[in-house]
């Protein structure tokens, strides 16, 4: 089960639209992570700004890419332990940020994702990156700093592209 759509744009004014250098894309995540997430979202810790949860799975991307061996990192945990799940479990639709989603893309057609090892899916992926965030830090306050992190960057992207 792939999802990986970008997400429709609404017809915005056209300085507006120069403002978002990133678009969204659509993944599952499965619902134990979900859960974390939403947590993590009505955290008192979330605040100033207040993170969406295409921030907070984008932020638990990146934390796991600051890492030396993120993606090794990855496979060991969805190899494992998220293999042992039931594969029929609840899954919940939501978005991440097309950079985030472009690392996992990257690492979803990596030869530790190819035959003879076993085909993990984005959902997988995408869950086994909250995953371990939430192993790191079960407070989210390193998932928080790295959505920081990703808005800051966002930003200043956008700058560059706006005065080119």
């Amino acid at each position: 089960m792939l999802i990986a759509t970008a997400t429709p744009q609404r017809e915005m004014p056209a300085n507006a639209r120069e403002t978002d250098a990133s678009d969204t894309v659509e993944t599952l995540v499965w619902i134990e992570e979900h859960d974390w997430l939403y947590a993590l979202l009505k955290s008192e810790l979330n605040v100033s700004p207040k993170f969406r949860v295409p921030d907070l799975i984008s932020a638990c991307v990146s934390q796991l890419f600051a890492r030396d061996q993120g993606g090794d990192r990855l496979f060991r945990y969805l190899g494992a332990e998220l293999i042992l799940r039931a594969p029929g479990t609840v899954r919940r639709r939501e978005a991440m940020w097309r950079p985030q989603y472009q690392q996992l893309h990257a690492l979803q057609l990596s030869a530790a994702n190819r035959y003879p090892n076993p085909q993990f899916q984005l959902d997988q992926i995408t869950t086994a990156c909250v995953a371990l965030a939430r192993t790191d830090d079960a407070s989210g306050a390193c998932t928080l700093r790295h959505a920081r992190i990703n808005i800051a960057r966002r930003s200043a992207i956008a700058q560059v592209l706006m005065s080119a």
